[in-house]
Protein backbone atom coordinates (compact mmCIF):
# COMPACT_ATOMS: atom_id res chain seq x y z
CA UNK A 1 0.00 0.00 0.00
CA UNK A 2 0.93 3.57 -0.52
CA UNK A 3 2.29 5.75 2.62
CA UNK A 4 0.04 7.96 3.92
CA UNK A 5 1.72 10.53 2.54
CA UNK A 6 1.30 9.49 -0.89
CA UNK A 7 -1.72 11.72 -2.66
CA UNK A 8 0.98 15.13 -1.61
CA UNK A 9 3.77 13.23 -2.98
CA UNK A 10 1.76 12.08 -5.73
CA UNK A 11 0.86 15.93 -6.31
CA UNK A 12 4.63 16.95 -5.83
CA UNK A 13 5.62 14.59 -9.19
CA UNK A 14 2.42 15.53 -10.91
CA UNK A 15 4.54 18.69 -12.90
CA UNK A 16 7.40 15.73 -13.70
CA UNK A 17 5.42 13.35 -14.49
CA UNK A 18 3.60 15.79 -17.28
CA UNK A 19 6.90 16.45 -18.78
CA UNK A 20 7.83 12.91 -19.06
CA UNK A 21 4.41 11.99 -20.93
CA UNK A 22 4.98 15.07 -23.09
CA UNK A 23 8.28 13.85 -24.01
CA UNK A 24 7.46 10.10 -24.06
CA UNK A 25 4.68 11.13 -26.60
CA UNK A 26 7.44 12.47 -28.84
CA UNK A 27 9.15 8.64 -28.62
CA UNK A 28 11.26 9.35 -25.74
CA UNK A 29 11.40 5.88 -24.40
CA UNK A 30 13.23 6.93 -21.51
CA UNK A 31 10.86 9.64 -20.47
CA UNK A 32 8.38 6.80 -20.95
CA UNK A 33 10.03 5.09 -18.33
CA UNK A 34 10.13 7.91 -15.72
CA UNK A 35 6.56 8.10 -16.55
CA UNK A 36 5.98 4.47 -15.71
CA UNK A 37 8.36 4.71 -12.15
CA UNK A 38 6.57 7.36 -11.26
CA UNK A 39 2.54 5.84 -11.72
CA UNK A 40 3.48 1.98 -11.33
CA UNK A 41 3.42 2.09 -7.66
CA UNK A 42 0.21 3.88 -6.88
CA UNK A 43 -0.91 1.66 -9.73
CA UNK A 44 -0.21 -1.35 -8.73
CA UNK A 45 -1.14 -0.93 -5.32
CA UNK A 46 -4.40 0.25 -6.58
CA UNK A 47 -4.57 -3.18 -8.38
CA UNK A 48 -3.95 -5.25 -5.77
CA UNK A 49 -6.75 -4.09 -3.81
CA UNK A 50 -8.96 -4.97 -7.00
CA UNK A 51 -7.61 -8.63 -8.13
CA UNK A 52 -4.85 -9.40 -5.39
CA UNK A 53 -1.93 -11.03 -6.33
CA UNK A 54 -2.64 -11.13 -9.71
CA UNK A 55 -2.38 -7.04 -9.43
CA UNK A 56 1.00 -7.22 -11.59
CA UNK A 57 -0.61 -9.73 -14.65
CA UNK A 58 -2.78 -7.31 -14.93
CA UNK A 59 -0.78 -4.06 -14.38
CA UNK A 60 1.45 -5.33 -17.15
CA UNK A 61 -1.98 -5.73 -19.71
CA UNK A 62 -2.56 -2.01 -18.59
CA UNK A 63 0.74 -0.89 -19.38
CA UNK A 64 0.49 -2.52 -23.19
CA UNK A 65 -2.71 -0.75 -23.60
CA UNK A 66 -1.33 2.97 -21.90
CA UNK A 67 1.85 2.77 -24.22
CA UNK A 68 0.16 1.78 -27.01
CA UNK A 69 -2.75 4.37 -26.63
CA UNK A 70 0.09 7.24 -25.24
CA UNK A 71 -0.42 9.39 -28.86
CA UNK A 72 -4.16 9.89 -27.79
CA UNK A 73 -4.18 11.46 -24.41
CA UNK A 74 -4.21 15.03 -23.58
CA UNK A 75 -3.62 16.48 -20.25
CA UNK A 76 -1.41 16.89 -17.26
CA UNK A 77 0.52 14.69 -14.79
CA UNK A 78 -2.69 14.59 -12.69
CA UNK A 79 -4.39 13.56 -15.74
CA UNK A 80 -2.33 10.79 -17.08
CA UNK A 81 -2.49 9.30 -13.14
CA UNK A 82 -6.16 9.49 -13.91
CA UNK A 83 -6.35 7.65 -17.44
CA UNK A 84 -3.84 5.16 -16.47
CA UNK A 85 -5.70 4.41 -13.61
CA UNK A 86 -8.78 4.38 -15.92
CA UNK A 87 -7.00 2.03 -17.66
CA UNK A 88 -5.95 -0.51 -15.09
CA UNK A 89 -9.48 -0.59 -13.85
CA UNK A 90 -11.23 -1.48 -17.33
CA UNK A 91 -8.31 -4.33 -17.21
CA UNK A 92 -8.83 -5.49 -13.82
CA UNK A 93 -12.72 -5.74 -14.54
CA UNK A 94 -11.86 -8.02 -17.34
CA UNK A 95 -9.91 -10.52 -15.15
CA UNK A 96 -12.59 -10.49 -12.47
CA UNK A 97 -15.03 -11.28 -15.28
CA UNK A 98 -12.77 -13.88 -17.03
CA UNK A 99 -12.45 -15.53 -13.21
CA UNK A 100 -15.89 -14.95 -12.91
CA UNK A 101 -15.74 -13.52 -9.59
CA UNK A 102 -18.35 -11.65 -8.50
CA UNK A 103 -17.76 -7.65 -7.77
CA UNK A 104 -17.68 -6.78 -4.38
CA UNK A 105 -21.01 -4.14 -3.40
CA UNK A 106 -22.78 -1.89 -5.77
CA UNK A 107 -21.98 2.01 -6.04
CA UNK A 108 -23.76 4.23 -3.77
CA UNK A 109 -25.86 7.26 -4.95
CA UNK A 110 -26.27 9.21 -2.23
CA UNK A 111 -25.87 12.59 -1.32
CA UNK A 112 -22.56 14.47 -0.97
CA UNK A 113 -21.17 13.36 2.17
CA UNK A 114 -17.53 15.83 3.02
CA UNK A 115 -14.40 13.16 3.70
CA UNK A 116 -13.61 14.73 7.49
CA UNK A 117 -11.28 17.48 8.70
CA UNK A 118 -7.79 16.61 9.13
CA UNK A 119 -6.75 14.72 12.24
CA UNK A 120 -9.75 12.53 12.37
CA UNK A 121 -10.29 9.17 12.90
CA UNK A 122 -10.90 8.73 8.81
CA UNK A 123 -7.73 11.16 8.60
CA UNK A 124 -5.44 8.18 10.47
CA UNK A 125 -7.12 5.60 8.76
CA UNK A 126 -5.97 7.19 5.60
CA UNK A 127 -2.35 7.17 7.05
CA UNK A 128 -2.11 3.66 8.67
CA UNK A 129 -2.53 1.90 5.06
CA UNK A 130 0.80 1.00 4.88
CA UNK A 131 0.34 -2.76 5.66
CA UNK A 132 -0.72 -6.02 4.23
CA UNK A 133 -3.67 -6.17 7.05
CA UNK A 134 -4.69 -2.85 5.92
CA UNK A 135 -4.68 -3.91 2.44
CA UNK A 136 -6.75 -6.88 3.22
CA UNK A 137 -9.27 -4.57 5.13
CA UNK A 138 -9.60 -2.62 2.10
CA UNK A 139 -10.05 -5.33 -0.09
CA UNK A 140 -12.67 -6.81 2.41
CA UNK A 141 -14.64 -3.25 2.00
CA UNK A 142 -18.25 -3.17 -0.43
CA UNK A 143 -15.98 -2.62 -3.85
CA UNK A 144 -17.45 1.09 -4.40
CA UNK A 145 -15.72 1.97 -1.19
CA UNK A 146 -12.38 -0.08 -1.84
CA UNK A 147 -12.43 1.55 -5.01
CA UNK A 148 -12.75 4.98 -3.66
CA UNK A 149 -10.27 4.72 -0.41
CA UNK A 150 -7.48 2.86 -3.07
CA UNK A 151 -8.19 5.97 -5.68
CA UNK A 152 -7.61 9.00 -3.19
CA UNK A 153 -5.12 7.31 -0.98
CA UNK A 154 -2.88 4.93 -3.45
CA UNK A 155 -3.60 6.38 -6.53
CA UNK A 156 -3.84 9.90 -5.72
CA UNK A 157 -6.29 11.26 -7.23
CA UNK A 158 -8.79 14.27 -6.10
CA UNK A 159 -12.24 13.37 -5.65
CA UNK A 160 -13.44 14.68 -9.03
CA UNK A 161 -10.46 12.39 -10.92
CA UNK A 162 -11.80 9.42 -8.76
CA UNK A 163 -14.86 10.09 -9.89
CA UNK A 164 -14.47 10.16 -13.84
CA UNK A 165 -12.43 6.60 -13.43
CA UNK A 166 -15.20 5.28 -11.47
CA UNK A 167 -18.00 6.70 -14.34
CA UNK A 168 -19.76 8.18 -11.12
CA UNK A 169 -20.93 11.43 -9.54
CA UNK A 170 -17.83 12.72 -7.18
CA UNK A 171 -20.47 12.81 -4.27
CA UNK A 172 -21.15 9.46 -4.73
CA UNK A 173 -17.39 8.68 -4.64
CA UNK A 174 -16.79 10.72 -1.33
CA UNK A 175 -19.62 9.32 0.10
CA UNK A 176 -18.05 5.74 -0.68
CA UNK A 177 -14.58 6.78 0.64
CA UNK A 178 -16.10 8.46 3.51
CA UNK A 179 -17.60 5.26 4.74
CA UNK A 180 -14.81 2.96 3.73
CA UNK A 181 -12.49 5.14 5.81
CA UNK A 182 -14.53 5.34 8.90
CA UNK A 183 -15.10 1.63 8.57
CA UNK A 184 -11.23 1.23 8.03
CA UNK A 185 -10.70 3.73 11.35
CA UNK A 186 -12.49 0.66 13.28
CA UNK A 187 -10.87 -2.01 11.73
CA UNK A 188 -7.55 -0.80 12.76
CA UNK A 189 -8.57 -0.16 16.09
CA UNK A 190 -6.45 2.30 18.42
CA UNK A 191 -2.85 0.58 17.58
CA UNK A 192 -3.26 1.63 13.87
CA UNK A 193 -4.71 4.81 14.46
CA UNK A 194 -2.02 5.63 17.03
CA UNK A 195 0.41 4.82 14.51
CA UNK A 196 -0.65 6.89 11.94
CA UNK A 197 -1.08 10.36 14.58
CA UNK A 198 2.61 9.83 14.47
CA UNK A 199 2.84 10.53 10.69
CA UNK A 200 1.90 13.79 9.48
CA UNK A 201 -1.83 14.20 7.85
CA UNK A 202 -2.62 13.17 3.92
CA UNK A 203 -5.14 14.79 1.94
CA UNK A 204 -8.45 15.96 3.71
CA UNK A 205 -10.35 16.59 0.97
Amino acid sequence: MGQGGEPRRAKAYDGQLGAAVARAQEGDEDAFAVAYRIVQPGLLGYLRGLVGDEAEDVASDAWLEIARDLGRFRGDGAGFRGWTATIARHRALDHLRRQRVRPLGTALEQDVIDLPAPHSTHEQAMEALTTERALALVRALPRDQAEAVLLRVVVGLDGPAAARVLGKRPGAVRTAAHRGLKRLARELGADGVAEAGSRAPGEST
